[in-house]
Protein backbone atom coordinates (compact mmCIF):
# COMPACT_ATOMS: atom_id res chain seq x y z
CA UNK A 1 0.00 0.00 0.00
CA UNK A 2 2.79 2.37 0.93
CA UNK A 3 4.61 1.57 -2.32
CA UNK A 4 1.57 2.52 -4.39
CA UNK A 5 1.33 5.86 -2.55
CA UNK A 6 5.00 6.65 -3.21
CA UNK A 7 4.72 5.71 -6.88
CA UNK A 8 1.61 7.87 -7.30
CA UNK A 9 3.35 10.84 -5.65
CA UNK A 10 6.37 10.46 -7.94
CA UNK A 11 4.11 10.27 -11.00
CA UNK A 12 2.17 13.37 -9.87
CA UNK A 13 5.41 15.27 -9.30
CA UNK A 14 6.67 14.25 -12.75
CA UNK A 15 3.35 15.35 -14.30
CA UNK A 16 3.60 18.74 -12.57
CA UNK A 17 7.17 19.22 -13.85
CA UNK A 18 6.07 18.33 -17.38
CA UNK A 19 3.11 20.73 -17.17
CA UNK A 20 5.35 23.57 -15.95
CA UNK A 21 7.72 22.98 -18.87
CA UNK A 22 4.79 22.96 -21.33
CA UNK A 23 3.42 26.22 -19.89
CA UNK A 24 6.84 27.88 -20.17
CA UNK A 25 7.23 26.72 -23.78
CA UNK A 26 3.76 28.02 -24.66
CA UNK A 27 4.43 31.35 -22.95
CA UNK A 28 7.60 31.76 -24.99
CA UNK A 29 5.78 30.89 -28.21
CA UNK A 30 2.95 33.33 -27.43
CA UNK A 31 5.56 36.06 -26.94
CA UNK A 32 7.12 35.27 -30.32
CA UNK A 33 3.72 35.31 -32.04
CA UNK A 34 2.76 38.54 -30.31
CA UNK A 35 5.94 40.18 -31.59
CA UNK A 36 5.32 38.97 -35.14
CA UNK A 37 1.68 39.94 -35.52
CA UNK A 38 1.29 42.91 -33.20
CA UNK A 39 -0.30 45.83 -35.07
CA UNK A 40 1.83 48.94 -34.97
CA UNK A 41 -1.07 51.30 -35.55
CA UNK A 42 -1.34 54.30 -37.80
CA UNK A 43 1.95 56.16 -38.06
CA UNK A 44 2.72 59.54 -39.53
CA UNK A 45 5.50 59.74 -42.11
CA UNK A 46 8.28 62.29 -41.69
CA UNK A 47 8.49 65.41 -43.84
CA UNK A 48 10.28 65.44 -47.19
CA UNK A 49 8.53 65.54 -50.52
CA UNK A 50 4.82 65.44 -49.93
CA UNK A 51 1.65 64.72 -51.87
CA UNK A 52 1.42 66.90 -54.97
CA UNK A 53 5.18 67.34 -55.40
CA UNK A 54 7.20 65.78 -58.20
CA UNK A 55 10.08 63.47 -57.34
CA UNK A 56 13.42 64.34 -58.96
CA UNK A 57 14.96 62.09 -61.58
CA UNK A 58 17.05 59.51 -59.79
CA UNK A 59 18.69 56.43 -61.24
CA UNK A 60 18.28 53.53 -58.87
CA UNK A 61 19.83 50.08 -59.34
CA UNK A 62 18.00 46.78 -59.57
CA UNK A 63 19.24 43.85 -57.52
CA UNK A 64 21.06 42.63 -60.63
CA UNK A 65 22.82 46.01 -60.99
CA UNK A 66 20.87 47.34 -63.97
CA UNK A 67 19.91 51.04 -63.93
CA UNK A 68 16.29 51.80 -63.04
CA UNK A 69 15.19 55.42 -63.62
CA UNK A 70 12.75 57.03 -61.19
CA UNK A 71 10.92 60.28 -61.75
CA UNK A 72 10.80 59.94 -65.52
CA UNK A 73 7.55 60.13 -67.48
CA UNK A 74 5.57 56.90 -67.70
CA UNK A 75 2.80 56.03 -70.16
CA UNK A 76 -0.29 58.20 -69.52
CA UNK A 77 -2.62 56.80 -66.87
CA UNK A 78 0.09 54.69 -65.22
CA UNK A 79 0.21 54.76 -61.43
CA UNK A 80 3.45 53.45 -59.92
CA UNK A 81 3.36 51.99 -56.43
CA UNK A 82 6.64 52.22 -54.51
CA UNK A 83 6.87 50.04 -51.42
CA UNK A 84 9.87 50.59 -49.17
CA UNK A 85 10.81 47.31 -47.46
CA UNK A 86 13.68 45.69 -45.56
CA UNK A 87 14.58 42.02 -45.19
CA UNK A 88 14.64 42.20 -41.39
CA UNK A 89 11.25 43.94 -41.07
CA UNK A 90 8.51 41.47 -39.97
CA UNK A 91 5.74 43.94 -40.85
CA UNK A 92 7.21 44.35 -44.35
CA UNK A 93 7.10 40.60 -44.88
CA UNK A 94 3.45 40.56 -43.89
CA UNK A 95 2.40 43.63 -45.92
CA UNK A 96 4.40 42.84 -49.07
CA UNK A 97 2.12 40.09 -50.48
CA UNK A 98 -0.95 42.15 -49.61
CA UNK A 99 0.39 45.27 -51.37
CA UNK A 100 1.38 43.29 -54.46
CA UNK A 101 -2.06 41.67 -54.56
CA UNK A 102 -3.74 45.09 -54.35
CA UNK A 103 -1.40 46.46 -57.05
CA UNK A 104 -2.28 43.58 -59.35
CA UNK A 105 -6.03 44.00 -58.72
CA UNK A 106 -5.92 47.77 -59.30
CA UNK A 107 -3.57 47.74 -62.30
CA UNK A 108 -0.72 49.53 -60.56
CA UNK A 109 2.96 49.28 -61.48
CA UNK A 110 4.65 47.92 -58.31
CA UNK A 111 8.28 48.71 -57.51
CA UNK A 112 9.92 47.47 -54.32
CA UNK A 113 12.58 49.74 -52.84
CA UNK A 114 14.88 47.72 -50.61
CA UNK A 115 16.65 49.02 -47.54
CA UNK A 116 19.55 46.81 -46.60
CA UNK A 117 22.44 44.85 -48.00
CA UNK A 118 22.01 43.49 -51.53
CA UNK A 119 22.61 39.81 -50.58
CA UNK A 120 19.88 40.00 -47.92
CA UNK A 121 17.50 41.66 -50.39
CA UNK A 122 18.24 39.00 -53.02
CA UNK A 123 17.56 36.29 -50.43
CA UNK A 124 14.28 38.03 -49.50
CA UNK A 125 13.27 38.26 -53.18
CA UNK A 126 14.04 34.59 -53.78
CA UNK A 127 12.40 33.39 -50.54
CA UNK A 128 9.18 35.33 -51.23
CA UNK A 129 9.06 34.56 -54.97
CA UNK A 130 9.29 38.17 -56.16
CA UNK A 131 11.16 37.52 -59.40
CA UNK A 132 8.59 39.29 -61.58
CA UNK A 133 8.49 42.50 -59.53
CA UNK A 134 10.94 45.37 -60.01
CA UNK A 135 13.17 45.45 -56.92
CA UNK A 136 15.59 48.36 -56.61
CA UNK A 137 18.13 49.47 -54.04
CA UNK A 138 19.65 52.78 -53.09
CA UNK A 139 19.15 55.25 -50.32
CA UNK A 140 18.68 58.33 -52.53
CA UNK A 141 14.93 57.96 -53.03
CA UNK A 142 14.37 57.17 -49.36
CA UNK A 143 16.31 60.31 -48.40
CA UNK A 144 14.41 62.50 -50.86
CA UNK A 145 11.06 61.21 -49.58
CA UNK A 146 12.29 61.09 -45.93
CA UNK A 147 11.23 57.48 -45.47
CA UNK A 148 12.14 56.69 -41.89
CA UNK A 149 9.69 53.88 -41.06
CA UNK A 150 8.92 50.73 -42.95
CA UNK A 151 6.91 49.67 -44.80
CA UNK A 152 6.13 52.99 -46.50
CA UNK A 153 3.93 53.08 -49.59
CA UNK A 154 4.21 55.89 -52.14
CA UNK A 155 2.01 56.23 -55.23
CA UNK A 156 3.26 58.20 -58.23
CA UNK A 157 1.35 59.29 -61.31
CA UNK A 158 2.76 59.06 -64.85
CA UNK A 159 4.67 62.36 -64.38
CA UNK A 160 6.31 61.35 -61.10
CA UNK A 161 3.95 63.42 -58.95
CA UNK A 162 3.32 61.96 -55.50
CA UNK A 163 -0.34 60.97 -55.23
CA UNK A 164 -0.18 59.34 -51.79
CA UNK A 165 2.46 58.60 -49.17
CA UNK A 166 2.01 56.80 -45.87
CA UNK A 167 3.33 54.10 -43.59
CA UNK A 168 1.18 50.99 -44.03
CA UNK A 169 0.84 47.79 -42.05
CA UNK A 170 -2.57 46.38 -43.01
CA UNK A 171 -4.54 45.69 -46.16
CA UNK A 172 -7.03 48.35 -45.13
CA UNK A 173 -4.31 51.01 -45.03
CA UNK A 174 -2.94 49.94 -48.42
CA UNK A 175 -6.39 50.01 -50.01
CA UNK A 176 -7.24 53.36 -48.40
CA UNK A 177 -4.39 55.07 -50.27
CA UNK A 178 -5.50 53.85 -53.71
CA UNK A 179 -8.87 55.70 -54.07
CA UNK A 180 -7.30 58.92 -52.84
CA UNK A 181 -4.55 58.55 -55.44
CA UNK A 182 -6.96 57.62 -58.23
CA UNK A 183 -8.89 60.84 -57.66
CA UNK A 184 -5.70 62.91 -57.95
CA UNK A 185 -4.48 61.04 -61.03
CA UNK A 186 -7.66 61.74 -62.97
Amino acid sequence: MMTALIVSQILLFAAIVVLVLVVLALARQIGVLHERIAPIGLQQPQSGLDVGQVIPRITMRTLSGAPFPMGEALPPGTVRMLLFVAPDCPVCKRVLPVALDVARDRGLDPVLVGDGAAPELVAMRDRMGLGGVAFVTGVELGLVLQVSRLPTLVLLDSNGTILAKDVVNTRRQVEALIPAAAGRAA
